[in-house]
């Protein structure tokens, strides 16, 4: 016969007791993470246990230090963090805030830390012995970074590997349920942390073009208007001029072909005389066939 213990006039089983002696804790320590690390965490979470104690265990041992000095700002660290080991301008400060939004203290519910979000295992492979101190933490999140960066050449894969781990990034980003979230908005962010690009030399270029085309264009429009203003003038002579010399022109040449006409019957002329000349030789004939009768009639008498 199960044991009962009596509370209040109640019975509680045994198993209600150990069940109650393995919650507490971790509501504990669920809770725990949520007030100091400034995170949302279900009460009844199981998982990763062990690195929530870790990270309250680091976070306790790093709180006295800064309760009376604080921290620098976080834009110089991280600007010097990404020159240091040759990160795309901006790229940390956007991971940054989308892992911690700035937040020095911040705790996962996974149990990662710091500004970078480090993780107690990957904190311990780059040597970082306190993820909440700032400049070290950020020191550590660029070289993580970067080394993703030179080992996939590519910006969305290197953020993927940061937050899923080089192992789960197989060419392409992985779909566990987080990290096709978490690159889009790391690089949404980078669009406005990153800072603008100079300006390139092929506007100089054209800005030095932009005279020369501006000398050819100016004297074009002075040698229309002076064509235009000359043609205008051009078309006003002639409108003008051939009223009167054109058409004499066109009568002095039909006066000059009858001219050539009346060369040409001077020869005719010579052509009718022998025709005047025909009828004299007519005359005799007629004289000669009279001449006999008048001698006929004279020689009887």
């Amino acid at each position: 016969m199960a044991r009962k213990r009596a509370l209040g006039g109640f019975s509680i089983p045994w198993w209600a007791w150990v069940g109650l002696a393995a919650v507490v804790p971790v509501v504990l320590i669920n809770g725990a993470i949520s007030w100091l690390g400034d995170t949302h965490v279900s009460p009844l979470s199981l998982s990763f246990l062990e690195m929530k104690v870790n990270a309250l265990g680091t976070y306790v041992a790093h709180r006295p230090s800064c309760l009376w000095d604080g921290h620098e700002p976080l834009e110089p660290l991280i600007a010097r963090a990404e020159r240091r080991h040759g990160l795309p301008p901006g790229l940390l400060q956007a991971l940054v805030l989308v892992e911690s939004e700035g937040r020095v203290h911040r705790i996962s519910p996974a149990g990662a830390m710091g500004p970078g979000q480090l993780m107690p295992t990957t904190a311990v492979m780059l040597g970082v012995a306190d993820p909440f101190d700032p400049e070290p933490a950020l020191d550590g999140s660029a070289r993580y970074l970067a080394e993703q960066l030179r080992r996939f050449r590519d910006v969305k894969l290197a953020v993927a590997a940061y937050n899923a781990g080089p192992g789960a990034v197989d060419g392409r980003v992985p779909r566990n349920g987080e990290t096709e979230y978490y690159v889009p908005k790391v690089l949404t962010a980078w669009v406005r942390t990153r800072p603008p690009e100079p300006p390139r030399p092929v506007p100089v270029v054209a800005a030095r073009a932009r005279p020369v085309v501006a000398a050819v264009t100016k004297p074009v429009a002075p040698v229309r208007s002076a064509v235009a203003a000359v043609s205008k003038k051009t078309v006003a002579k002639v409108a003008a001029k051939p009223v009167a010399p054109v058409r004499p022109k066109a009568v002095a040449k039909p006066v000059a072909a009858p001219a050539r006409t009346t060369v040409v019957a001077k020869p005719v002329a010579p052509k009718a005389k022998p025709k005047t000349e025909a009828a004299p030789a007519k005359a005799p004939t007629r004289a000669t066939q009279a001449k006999p009768t008048v001698s006929v009639n004279a020689r009887p008498g």
